[in-house]
């Protein structure tokens, strides 16, 4: 068994969380040392722990679309590792889903980053990627510090999460539209073709 596969039998067999998570463990993820595109987002959310797939909802065919990707392209580990910030649906809040269990990242993400060797750009998608990855280099808020994406590059790309309810925020921001998703789509673009 190759490191890969091993490091992802091990991850999808976790129950580290198990007690703290309303439908149990069932971690989602997924990645290839090809890799060149590392999506680094919050947590699966209720579809993706019943069919087991992540981005298999509206969020899904919102950030395919920034990316400029088809579904076939998208679920290609050689070209996106899929890499949450908690591996496991954490459960609902009054205003969406819980934030991704504390305990996931530090526990594995450093093992997945040693078999990611190819990556070229990671997409940190939503306020908890740019929070554990960016620390003391975001700005004074997950806007400003999307609106000023290019400070972050060539290794990170923050982005919004594709979410519906964050359907207000972009008709605020429709700089976010004419901006920074051409540029993200140019990326992606010159990354895989």
């Amino acid at each position: 068994m190759d490191n890969i596969t091993s490091l992802l039998s091990q991850i999808r067999a976790c129950q580290h969380c198990t007690a703290h998570l309303p439908l149990g463990a069932k971690p989602i993820i997924s990645f290839a040392a090809s890799s060149k595109i590392a999506l680094i987002s919050q947590a699966p959310g209720i579809q993706a722990h019943n069919k087991g797939i992540p981005y298999q909802d509206q969020s899904g065919i919102r950030l395919r679309n920034w990316l400029g990707v088809d579904e076939v392209t998208f679920y290609d580990t050689k070209h996106f590792a899929i890499l949450p910030m908690g591996f496991c649906y954490p459960g609902k809040s009054k205003s969406g889903d819980l934030p991704p269990r504390k305990e996931c990242a530090p526990l594995w993400h450093k093992s997945v980053w040693e078999v990611l060797q190819q990556v070229e750009l990671t997409l940190l998608i939503g306020q908890y990627a740019q929070h554990y990855y960016l620390k003391n280099l975001r700005r004074t808020n997950l806007t400003e510090t999307v609106r000023n994406y290019e400070v972050y590059l060539p290794t990170y790309f923050p982005l919004i999460h594709p979410s519906p309810l964050n359907q207000i925020w972009l008709k605020k921001n429709t700089w976010y539209e004419t901006e920074v998703i051409p540029a993200l789509r140019e990326k992606i673009r010159l990354l895989i073709g």
